[in-house]
């Protein structure tokens, strides 16, 4: 299985007994269900709802939670699973890693325990399904300007404002929510059907065709108030749910260059050309595979590193913008130079190719662009923020 899984360096000695089984179990998954499938649910933009019983059944979701019946895989384990999930695509490591790192995990690590009662079990299961409201029609890279704003009204909160290009908006039966109350920020949870809360489904997209993608839009939305996240207030909020999907992402990104690296390699040793030599025989094809296998090796030992770290608890923020940052360009490389090595036909659904291009176009601006986790590294070695210029 998992063909084309690169493995030069033996990464695969890194993990443990557990690591590798629950890679093998998603990958084998992802062989057998994903890949027969995904080209036509890209190829008509419909996400392939039919795959979420068996993503519960193995307990893709909030995997490290150890509550609720949950399975508490430790931080590479949940890595692997990213890294098979965007083998097949990204938009179901974004399904995957939304519900998890951005609607799990802020009711689990901030909410009430009646909140984690009511949500948990559900979430986990699939049988509800969760959205993350940051970023906004004008506010991306600086979610600190929102202009959304909760009000509190007696015993509840009015939301007004919007959200976009929130993955699984459209389909989502509870939306984390990001606002400002009283000029600090806060989350709250917007059950769906919620009066004065509406979602719109972002159209033409040409990239993350099997993922939804919508916005969501607040008019005196009553809220109770016993919806509101207690355990946290300020940006420290989302921005802590944005590192744990960050990190899901860094892994991803790896195996969306893995596929794309191993149509490559296989459609390379098998076209033939100019004497009937395989096209895998030319230097300059050569040069692509021996670019794309190393960066794709360093960019498996930094995840594994970045994991081992998160396993010990000493992960930083900034170390999670280095692995984005990195291995979702060598994704987006990695494709690029696919998309040359299988020529006219690294462009029609026959091959992942093209979609997977596509879809990392995406990733490398969603959830923190290229050059703000440029920026965020950049502060972290020198001691001096970047962002924007002083103040007169």
């Amino acid at each position: 299985m998992a063909t084309d899984r690169a493995d030069y360096l033996d990464c695969d000695s890194l993990f443990t007994e557990e690591q590798r089984l629950v890679r093998d179990t998603v990958g084998t998954w992802v062989d057998e269900k994903v890949l027969p499938i995904i080209e036509d649910a890209a190829y008509e933009g419909r996400f392939p709802k039919e795959l979420i019983p068996d993503m519960s059944a193995m307990q893709l979701f909030g995997s490290t939670i150890s509550e609720y019946g949950l399975p508490g895989l430790d931080n590479v384990a949940y890595g692997l699973i990213m890294q098979e999930l965007e083998r097949g695509d990204s938009g179901l490591r974004s399904f995957v890693s939304v519900q998890s790192s951005l609607v799990m995990y802020p009711i689990y690590a901030f909410g009430s325990q009646a909140q984690k009662d009511n949500w948990i079990p559900r979430l986990g299961t699939a049988s509800a399904i969760g959205c993350f409201g940051l970023t906004e029609p004008d506010f991306g890279s600086n979610p600190g300007g929102m202009r959304t704003t909760a009000r509190k009204d007696g015993d509840s909160f009015l939301l007004n404002g919007a959200k976009a290009w929130i993955t699984s908006g459209s389909i989502a039966d509870v939306a984390v929510v990001w606002a400002k109350l009283d000029g600090t920020i806060r989350g709250f949870l917007v059950e769906k059907g919620t009066k004065g809360f509406s979602t719109f489904e972002h159209k033409g997209k040409m990239s993350l065709r099997a993922s939804v993608t919508s916005q969501l839009a607040f008019e005196d939305c009553r809220i109770p108030a016993e919806n509101i996240l207690p355990g946290v207030e300020g940006l420290k909020g989302p921005l802590s749910c944005l590192t744990q999907a960050r990190y899901g992402i860094a892994w991803g990104a790896i195996g969306s260059a893995m596929a794309t690296y191993g149509a490559a390699l296989d459609y390379a040793k098998s076209r033939k050309q100019w004497k009937d030599r395989p096209i895998a025989a030319h230097q300059l094809v050569q040069e692509r595979l021996a670019w794309m296998v190393t960066e794709i090796t360093k960019g498996q030992l930094l995840s594994w590193k970045l994991g081992s770290m998160k396993n010990a608890g000493t992960m930083k923020p900034h170390h999670v913008s280095m692995a984005k940052r990195n291995n979702v360009w060598v994704a987006r490389e990695c494709a690029k130079l696919a998309r040359e090595t299988l020529g006219a036909n690294g462009v029609v659904n026959e091959y992942p190719v093209f979609r997977h291009l596509a879809n990392i176009e995406s990733v490398y601006t969603y959830e923190g662009t290229h050059d703000i986790h440029t920026l965020v590294i950049g502060e972290a070695v020198t001691g001096i923020p970047a962002y924007n210029p002083p103040e007169e």
